[in-house]
């Protein structure tokens, strides 16, 4: 904004300003969700099949929301971390 010499004090108070706001708060909200549904599927895929690798953890985190809860679905069908490792390959990008 200062690059074009527009005032920044008043940009809350317009109608952009708030759409603005609104959609980043959403995308924070959608990030920290994703994050907490990170920890969980660690947490409990740890528990079934024995601690994580860091690589596996970050192919992990980078998941999509939507494909977290598929995998939170599917680790409960896991035996071990072969299951773990196929479905990663059959899911992750």
């Amino acid at each position: 904004m200062a690059l074009i010499n527009l005032p920044t004090d008043h940009l809350r108070d317009t109608r952009f300003g708030q759409e603005l706001l609104a959609e980043g708060r959403l995308e924070g909200e959608a990030r920290g969700r994703a994050a907490e549904a990170a920890a969980m599927a660690i947490r409990q895929l740890s528990r079934r099949c024995g601690p994580l690798s860091e690589p596996t953890s970050a192919r992990i985190q980078a998941l999509p929301l939507q494909q977290l809860e598929a995998l939170a679905d599917a680790l409960l069908d896991f035996s071990g971390p072969t299951d773990l490792v196929s479905w990663l390959a059959a899911h992750a990008g």
